[in-house]
């Protein structure tokens, strides 16, 4: 497919012609070199063509097929201005080493301008600009090409085998085996920057798995055995997104299980269900979700009194949980505990849902990721329609329908009193129609007809209060007493307490209203680490240092110094009158961070007195030697929704004699072209280092 877009490309409107140069195939087919020298017709402003002399630029680029290794490699370089400008590609297409059925397209580039007769900006912008331009279409060449081949019949092409002559001594012969159709290649995680003289990498291969969890990640055996049936479509797209976590949230990474889930809750829009996914990690780090069950203990209240629990499993092995929601008083529990205990404690039942999910398909021996929920609403009445008790019933469908899609397999309600056509009324409109499909209703004693529960819960499990002979150990509910009750301030501080037990704290920042941190440094040589996520918009890290301390932040002052925000605080230190290089410093470079990166870092500081950390708003610079943007920027521009941007982050200061180096080997995986890159590559000159993940 790759050998089609020779001697021209109708798609490639600039490659204009090719001839052949040099060509090369050894005895046995195995090895075929060509090298070709490609004409170009770039896009750039006629009065620069006219100054350089030229109306086509000449590459030179050189393609090596090996069929035993099965891998494809090619390089380009320039000959035209070969002395003024340097560019060095390499692109190779490789067999995935654990799925055969897979194409790996790795990419990368140099460019290096040395003098361009006083246009090396303008050379830079409109090489960026080319070379952008091709990787987007790269993909949509090498499909259409792949398309042609299938409508000619060729779906695949024979396996390469040596010759007779060239046969091992071994007497026993392989049979050829097809290469399997083809089908998408996954789009590469192109990474970009604007530099005269840096490198950027593109790669679409799969990465590695991840740990604690099995080594054959694409194996049609780990797919059938833990995910289920997955078409080549759905297998690429959890791939995709998975390696994307890989790059870009640093730590712990869900598990292909829960990847899926928020996958199929989006009908495998990548794009969807990467923003859901990113909320929904970003949430759970907040509020430490992952470790609710370790560090949780609900209180007595929800033990005695939350008439639900988990019972065995249903009849496709799925965990099954009893909830007997018409035997709650859930006015009672809402006033004794507040709102957020409630939501807490039903979070840490879909984690241990979660869990049993993990636990089942180990035993049943096939993928199970969801759980059956039986609900009783025999005893329902008008209490339970109290406004705060829907009000927080409706606060806890919407976050589980945020954090947790997919989870529920089936939904039976038994026993629908008159009064539910109400409740369902005040809550469906809060439920994802996916999950709407999964709900099955019975009123009054229906359950038991055809149809009903033994369709889907084996008799000997069904409960002894539906008429079942087994004993079912959820708690009968009841009345809370009136003397738990607390009042509404008490709550309130509690609710508080729950959800602000993070180390994390959220800020926003503005258009012209930064949020800064104060670190008081009194030791130098201590070690000032952070660790923050950019969670809406684009954002510049700075990091100053001052002998006297800013004036504290006023209040009430909304212009002045703080804005209070429903998304996190907003604080600024500096003061407009003070100068940077009198009043305070710059100790780092400025680092440039993108909606959705994760940053960790560490500053050895040089100096005591105060250091502020800073995050800016990021605005489109100016080139360097132009009032015009640059590409990508003006690219980047028209993505940008609003002036407000959101980080949540967490600061530590560390002695030196404490401080490990846990941190110093990480360096920044910006690409070359942003600027930080060259200052911190020198580690003379810079005493931090970060890692920014995309």
């Amino acid at each position: 497919a790759y050998e089609r877009r020779f001697p021209t490309c109708p798609l490639i409107p600039m490659f204009v012609a090719s001839d052949t140069v040099n060509e090369y195939k050894s005895e046995d087919e195995a090895i075929h070199v060509i090298e070709r020298r490609c004409k170009l017709d770039i896009d750039a402003p006629r009065l620069l063509k006219k100054i350089a002399g030229v109306d086509y630029v000449y590459f030179v680029q050189k393609n090596s097929l090996n069929r035993r290794e099965r891998t494809l490699h090619i390089e380009a370089y320039n000959e035209t201005f070969s002395n003024r400008v340097i560019i060095n590609e390499h692109c190779s297409y490789t067999v995935h080493p654990d799925n055969e059925d897979w194409t790996c397209f790795e990419q990368s580039a140099s460019l290096d301008i040395k003098s361009f007769f006083g246009f090396e900006s303008t050379v830079e912008k409109i090489a960026m600009k080319q070379y952008t331009s091709n990787i987007k279409k790269g993909k949509e060449i090498i499909e259409y090409y792949l398309k042609q081949l299938e409508e000619e019949g060729i779906t695949f092409v024979p396996r390469w085998t040596p010759p007779v002559a060239c046969k091992s001594e071994s007497s026993t012969s392989h049979p050829r085996r097809p290469v399997s159709p083809a089908i998408n290649i996954p789009e590469s995680a192109t990474k970009e920057g604007l530099n005269n003289k840096e490198i950027l990498n593109s790669s679409s291969s799969p990465s590695e798995p991840t740990a604690g969890t099995p080594d054959d990640k694409l194996d049609a055996d780990y797919i059938k055995r833990y995910l289920g049936d997955l078409t080549p479509m759905q297998e690429s797209c959890l791939i995709r997104l998975r390696q994307w976590l890989q790059e870009t949230h640093k730590g712990k990474i869900p598990k292909d299980e829960h990847i899926l889930r928020f996958l199929r809750a989006r009908d495998f829009n990548i794009d969807k269900a990467r923003e859901i996914l990113c909320q929904s990690l970003t949430w759970r780090k907040q509020h430490q979700v992952d470790y609710i069950l370790d560090t949780w203990n609900p209180p007595q209240v929800l033990q005695d009194y939350y008439a639900g629990g988990w019972h065995h499993h249903d009849k496709d092995g799925r965990p099954l949980y009893v909830l007997r929601l018409g035997q709650m008083d859930t006015k009672g529990l809402v006033r004794a505990l507040g709102e957020e205990a409630l939501l807490r404690y039903v979070l840490s039942i879909n984690e241990e849902g979660l869990r049993r999910c993990e636990e089942n398909t180990k035993v049943f021996g096939r993928p199970i990721s969801s759980w059956t929920c039986l609900v009783d609403l025999e005893g329902l009445n008008m209490r339970h329609l109290w406004r705060p008790g829907v009000k927080a019933l409706l606060r806890i469908i919407e976050v589980v329908e945020a954090n947790y899609p997919e989870t529920l397999g089936r939904l039976l309600i038994l026993r629908a009193p008159r009064v539910f056509p109400v409740l369902w009324t005040l809550v469906s409109p809060f439920i994802d129609d996916n999950t709407r499909k999964k709900f099955l209703i019975y009123a009054g004693n229906d359950y038991q007809g055809p149809g009903g529960l033994l369709d889907y819960i084996d008799k000997e499990i069904i409960p002894d209060f539906l008429g079942g002979e087994c004993m079912c150990e959820v708690p009968e509910g009841g009345l809370v007493p009136k003397s738990l009750y607390r009042t509404a301030e008490e709550l309130e501080n509690e609710d508080i307490k729950l959800w602000t037990e993070t180390i994390y704290q959220s800020a926003s920042v503005f258009k012209g209203a930064p949020h800064e941190v104060l670190i008081q440094i009194v030791d130098a040589s201590s070690v000032i680490t952070w660790d923050f996520d950019v969670c809406k918009g684009d954002i510049v890290f700075n990091i100053f240092h001052s002998k006297r301390a800013p004036q504290p932040p006023k209040k009430d002052s909304l212009g002045a110094h703080s804005i209070t925000s429903p998304g996190g605080n907003n604080v600024q230190l500096i003061d407009k009158v003070w100068q940077l290089g009198r009043d305070y410093s710059m100790v780092e470079s400025p680092l440039i961070c993108k909606e959705g990166e994760s940053v960790q870092g560490s500053h050895v500081t040089r100096w005591p007195g105060f250091y502020i950390l800073q995050w800016k708003f990021h605005s489109m610079p100016a080139c360097a030697t132009t009032n015009l943007p640059r590409v990508d920027d003006v690219l980047a521009s028209l993505q940008v929704s609003s002036h407000k941007c959101k980080v949540m982050y967490y600061t530590e200061v560390i002695g030196s004699e404490d401080f490990r180096g846990s941190m110093t080997s990480l360096e920044s995986s910006h690409s070359g072209f942003s600027q930080l890159s060259a200052a911190t590559t020198s580690s003379s000159q810079s005493h931090s280092s970060s890692m920014i993940s995309r």
